[in-house]
């Protein structure tokens, strides 16, 4: 696998930077040192710290669309994959997972960052009402995946739930007849 490139290096540092001590203690100069490359090589790439932000907000969004399409083509289905990995991609730090926790950091105090949520959140609701035929079941779901990772990152054992799932989402679907 070939080196990430400097500029996925930054954002990749920044990402830790803002999970480990949020992103009011953030500066360029740690996220440069964490990611091993000059200031000056940081700001080649994000010439601020808005700079910074929006391209991890748009890696996110990135991320998410690459996850909804996996998940389009999934076996059994989508609704499966999503509550699947709302607890697998935090047990496994996923990169998604660590662009999301990130992203919830600036979420607190950035209004940019609350409405990328809000769209990638969106994102997955219309994949979820087009697979079960219903918006109040998808908005069920999203709110089921988001207490199945809230769950994982505090290590709940979810693995009964888990195991059951196919039984559960039978009961959710609407019966023919």
């Amino acid at each position: 696998m070939p080196r990430p490139s400097s500029r996925e290096l930054v954002l990749d540092a920044y990402e830790e930077q803002l999970r480990a001590t949020g992103p009011a203690a953030v500066t360029l100069e740690a996220v440069a040192r964490q990611a091993g490359v000059s200031k000056g090589g940081l700001l080649y790439h994000f010439p601020s710290k808005d700079a910074l932000r929006d391209a991890l907000l748009h890696r996110l969004e990135e991320r998410n669309a690459e996850d909804i399409r996996r998940a389009r083509s999934c076996e059994p289905d989508a609704v499966t994959y999503y509550l699947r990995t709302s607890f697998t991609d935090v047990t496994e730090e996923d990169p998604p997972h660590r662009t999301l926790m990130a992203v919830i950091q600036l979420a607190v105090h950035e209004p940019s960052a609350r409405a990328t949520l809000a769209r990638t959140t969106q994102a997955w609701r219309t994949l979820l009402a087009e697979e079960t035929g219903d918006e109040s079941t998808a908005r069920l779901l999203t709110v089921l995946g988001d207490g199945l990772y809230l769950h994982a990152v505090l290590d709940v054992d979810e693995s009964p739930l888990l195991g059951a799932l196919p039984e559960l989402l039978n009961r959710l679907r609407p019966s023919a007849g």
